[in-house]
């Protein structure tokens, strides 16, 4: 397939050389046919497969917001922002969702972008302030589509889709294919790309284990299987939020550095959660099914399941965040005697014998540092490595994954030489301008 030369361009500032099955068909069906049903599972490259699209239809030369792309969550949101700028389009984007600055949005509105992603109840909130205007939007994106539905969201989209009037094309993004699609959409005969059966995305990789648990409260059973996994990146699922930070705080207390994650927290934490559970700095992640789609979540090594989900979609979308892009991956089920294996299973998984002396896991290999500056004050990831290599005293390899917010930064750096890095820098300035940097807590 030749790809066009805007496309070969934003690619080329990725790394990226291919694209695959999926974003190959995107490209060719949103740009031949007005609707467009782009079906396929978490991992498989879905939003570069609409982004490209996007890029494609984005007039230079044209005033006011061209697309708009609705996210469920703002974790997802963010997401889709973070793949747009790597793309290095030169066109402005916009992110707006709850938690954030209303007034920082607001002036970032008042030049509007190009692209507009947002999370439903945000943009609401823009329009009722008029601090946005869609009517100049052609393209409209509904990302993780079910999820928006299930989450309550179908009352603001409906009314968000209504201040549209000069749509060219919609985009409908699942990794489900089990939709019922609102009639306020207008989709009559969208064009239908389904891959969530796609043989190079399954989880042929994935082992399911069943973990027998003696008592009903399963703690010291996760206890000993997380001694047994080491530090390797995993997820532990459970079904509700109180039991999520129950968990993480009894594993706290028994010396596993775990964090925990759900829909209740307040942004900002929820978005350092997911930034040193990406980074290294946190290897046991205890979540709610928030955690199970639409995030960048990379190399998970092991899903536990400490609470089984009531459906068998849910237990889908749990297990697919390990043994993606062709890896392996085990998948955990921790069970009572009392207990019965859920129906949605073909077949009772294989037994996992846990070590009868359980060893504590290695400390993880990185720690982050909180940088009390970021986009906004015109820092960036190589302002960052400098700043610390330099006035650190460390290498470029000890150095992990830099993630830059608004108005702070985050750095994840060796476990061995943290403290000293911060010890040494907490003098220094970096670009002329003195930060609080710490160990991120």
């Amino acid at each position: 397939m030749h790809l066009p030369e805007k496309v070969q361009q934003a690619l080329s500032k990725t790394g990226i050389t291919e694209l695959n099955t999926i974003q190959k068909a995107a490209l060719e069906a949103i740009e031949q046919h007005k609707d467009t049903l782009l079906l396929a599972p978490t991992g498989s490259g879905k939003t570069l497969a609409f982004l490209l699209p996007v890029l494609l239809r984005l007039d230079p030369n044209a005033k006011g917001i061209q697309c708009l792309i609705l996210s469920p969550t703002r974790e997802l949101a963010l997401q889709i922002e973070s793949v747009w700028q790597q793309l290095s389009t030169g066109f402005k984007v916009n992110t707006c969702y709850g938690g954030h600055s209303m007034k920082t949005e607001m002036n970032n509105l008042s030049q509007p972008p190009a692209v507009l992603i947002g999370t439903p109840g945000r943009i609401i909130d823009h329009l009722h302030r008029t601090s946005i205007d869609l009517k100049t939007a052609r393209m409209l994106v509904l990302d993780e589509f079910d999820k928006a539905l299930s989450m309550g969201f179908q009352e603001q989209m409906q009314e968000v889709v209504a201040s549209l009037p000069t749509l060219e094309r919609r985009i409908l993004a699942s990794a489900t294919d089990k939709l019922n699609i609102p009639a306020f959409l207008g989709f009559e005969h969208p064009q239908t790309l389904n891959f969530t059966a796609e043989p190079e995305k399954s989880t042929d990789g994935l082992q399911l284990r069943l973990v027998p648990c003696p008592d009903k409260d399963k703690i010291k059973t996760l206890f000993r299987l997380l001694c047994a996994t080491g530090n390797t990146p995993t997820l532990i699922f459970c079904n509700n939020r109180e039991s999520a930070e129950r968990t993480n705080q009894i594993l706290q207390e028994w010396s596993i550095p775990s964090a925990y994650f759900h829909g209740g927290m307040d942004q900002i934490e929820r978005e350092k959660a997911l930034i040193k559970f990406r980074n290294g700095s946190t290897v046991f992640l205890v979540a709610s099914d928030l955690a199970a789609r639409g995030l960048d979540i990379p190399e998970v090594r092991n899903v536990i399941h400490y609470h089984l989900p009531f459906k068998k979609e849910d237990f889908i979308h749990r297990n697919g965040r390990t043994a993606r892009m062709f890896a392996s991956g085990t998948a955990y089920i921790l069970l009572h005697k009392e207990e019965k294996i859920p129906t949605y299973l073909d077949e009772v998984p294989e037994a996992y014998q846990l070590p009868e002396v359980p060893e504590l896991p290695p400390a993880a290999p990185f720690m982050t540092l909180y940088i009390s500056g970021g986009k906004k004050d015109k820092i960036s990831k190589m302002d960052i490595v400098g700043f610390l290599c330099q006035k650190g005293n460390i290498e470029k390899s000890d150095l992990g994954k830099i993630e830059l917010l608004d108005y702070m930064s985050f750095a994840a750096v060796r476990y061995e030489v943290a403290e000293q890095v911060v010890k040494a820098v907490q003098s220094e300035k970096m670009k002329g301008k003195k930060y609080k940097i710490g160990i991120a807590r």
